[in-house]
């Protein structure tokens, strides 16, 4: 009897763990090297949204974290920038917590894109209109991939992530930049500690 329990106990963490756990579409943006070109699974937010899927365009050869392929987004000095999106499987409910993770990195050798600049990560309830910003990381100095731990609360349901290219904080003067980003995690429920916690907490390694 008690090893019924046991079984039933485990079973049923296993299984809200897994209802609970939301998975992008082609979250390590795998798809055929090319530029100016959005991966499957990922749609332009913005005219002139058009990431790179690499290696092997633009002389940027970082190997990927995960897979084959990342892509690229870029800011420009014409004061415009790129950002793509795509719609959940199931969205994402007001008022829960949740936690993924990121990679990210800088190319120094982007043509002549090569500053660091910032990514902001956006919910939307609607294509492409920006609601919560869930995540943002600035200044991408750093060319070594990193892994970013994000974790947020929804203050709204969120049907759309939006991953957004935007200059560093404390530069008023548009300029020509990149980041590279991989792996985006399973978007996974935890618990929050308290009403009055902030918006969002996170946290590189490595």
């Amino acid at each position: 009897m008690y090893h019924k329990i046991l079984f039933t106990s485990i079973f049923m963490i296993y299984y809200i763990n897994g209802f609970a756990q939301i998975t992008l579409t082609n979250g390590s943006f795998e798809d055929e090297p090319k530029d100016a070109s959005n991966p499957t699974g990922w749609h332009p937010c913005k005219r002139g949204s058009t990431p790179d899927i690499l290696p092997g365009f633009w002389d940027v050869y970082n190997e990927p974290t995960d897979g084959k392929t990342y892509i690229g987004l870029i800011t420009r000095e014409d004061g415009t920038w790129e950002s793509i999106e795509q719609r959940l499987p199931k969205a994402i409910k007001k008022n829960e917590c949740y936690k993924f993770s990121i990679d990210l990195a800088r190319s120094k050798t982007y043509e002549n894109y090569n500053l660091p600049i910032r990514l902001k990560i956006w919910g939307a309830t609607t294509r492409c209109k920006k609601g919560q910003l869930i995540g943002e990381i600035d200044h991408i100095d750093f060319t070594e991939w990193k892994t970013h731990d994000i974790q947020f609360y929804a203050t709204d349901r969120i049907n759309y992530i939006i991953l957004e290219a935007y200059y560093a904080s404390g530069i008023f003067v548009p300029y020509k930049g990149n980041v590279l980003i991989d792996n985006i995690t399973v978007f996974s429920t935890c618990i929050r500690a308290s009403l009055d916690a902030p918006a969002i907490l996170q946290a590189p390694k490595g």
